[in-house]
């Protein structure tokens, strides 16, 4: 009570509209959505679907597509890009056995996405390390 008046129900602040990039779906699809970008824009996912777009590669040519990638990497990246319904695995009964992975509808329309990352750092490539190195010879190690 204030001044011998009841206080009028306040309702709870509403949180704000969210804005951005993922303002236009709806907030349940969030977590999912922001697991999609983080898997997308993993630095090895982008080299191995661009790496198969060309078509289906065996294991050792796709590791050998993907400069720096370590077997257990490569393993990780495909298991995930199986998962999400990127990349399917085809395994052939031959003697020696034959196992090929190649990109799936929906793994062939990130390629366009893919394609620009790549091409935007690669266009961009000397601009950034001279910032970089400016910013580090400006800034003390911490």
């Amino acid at each position: 009570m204030e001044d011998g008046h009841l206080m009028e129900d306040r309702q709870p602040a509403r949180p704000a509209a969210p804005t951005g990039p993922c303002a236009a779906w709806p907030a349940e699809k969030g977590e999912t959505i922001r697991q999609i970008v983080e898997r997308a824009g993993d630095k090895w996912t982008v080299l191995v679907v661009s790496a198969l777009h060309a078509g289906p590669l065996r294991y050792t040519d796709l590791q050998r597509s993907v400069p720096g990638i370590s077997q257990r990497m490569l393993t990780h990246t495909l298991r995930q890009l199986r998962r999400d319904g990127l990349v399917t695995r085809t395994a052939y009964a031959e003697v020696p056995p034959r196992v090929e992975y190649e990109l799936t509808p929906l793994g062939a329309s990130l390629i366009a996405a893919v394609t620009a990352l790549i091409d935007w750092a690669g266009t961009h490539h000397d601009e950034i390390h001279t910032h970089r190195a400016r910013f580090d010879e400006a800034e003390p190690a911490s």
